[in-house]
């Protein structure tokens, strides 16, 4: 990734309330970049944050003893997506909530972004990003969203999903809030957002979401757009 203004972030860019308790774990091998990534994350946005050579080095115990969320930012630079996914796969397995798994590094060739957000992670960074829009999908990551590029979006909504299970029980199972909440998912409308539009808080839109994802069986936000999409 390219980080050329890294060395000239001020304290002052940190945005207000920015943290929230979480702690960020960067894990690859090269320590020299990825301390520097650590250092100004830690800056600007507030959260602790880590440098591991792998991730089975990450304690599986702070999310209970801090009660936040984590956020895991694997270098992917060299790995194709065969290693990846067996490098991820242990961690991935153990489904613990608040944790969230991103890709920096990635070659936009590579073409495993399907694959990879069916598998539960929420984001990836290419070669060729920039230090400002990392930050800004770093915030949204913690946030509660997915980031991806809209070509990718549209890519695996045209593809579909194989999904064999029967959607019309799904459907049954949810409120109408939730259909109103999904929807808007579905279009790509942020959580707060959906917030403004239904006139909640979004804490009541984040509590929706764990129980609409709970009741049509998907991992993420995109899974979820892409269930709506075919099936509301």
């Amino acid at each position: 990734m390219n980080f050329p203004l890294l060395e000239n972030q001020s304290e002052n860019q940190q945005s207000p309330g920015a943290s929230n308790g979480s702690m960020v774990y960067i894990v690859g091998s090269r320590r020299l970049q990825n301390e520097a990534i650590a250092s100004c994350l830690e800056r600007i946005i507030g959260d602790q944050c880590f440098v591991v050579g792998n991730i089975n080095h990450i304690p599986m115990d702070d999310l209970e003893d801090s009660g936040g969320q984590r956020l895991v930012l694997l270098d992917c630079q060299g790995k194709d997506e065969t290693t990846l996914l067996a490098e991820l796969r242990p961690y991935l397995n153990q489904k613990r909530s608040g944790n969230h798994i991103v890709l920096f590094n990635v070659c936009r060739d590579l073409g495993i972004e399907k694959r990879c957000i069916s598998e539960g992670i929420k984001g990836f960074f290419y070669e060729q990003d920039q230090l400002e829009m990392f930050l800004k999908g770093v915030r949204a990551v913690l946030d509660g969203e997915l980031w991806l590029s809209r070509e990718i979006m549209t890519k695996c909504i045209l593809e579909g999903t194989n999904e064999s299970e029967s959607s019309q029980k799904r459907i049954e199972e949810l409120t109408q809030r939730q259909i109103e909440i999904l929807a808007q998912v579905a279009v790509g409308s942020s959580n707060d957002e959906i917030a403004d539009r239904l006139c909640i808080s979004p804490h009541t839109v984040k509590t929706h979401l764990y129980h609409i994802f709970k009741k049509i069986n998907v991992p993420n936000r995109l899974q979820a757009a892409l269930w709506a999409a075919k099936h509301l």
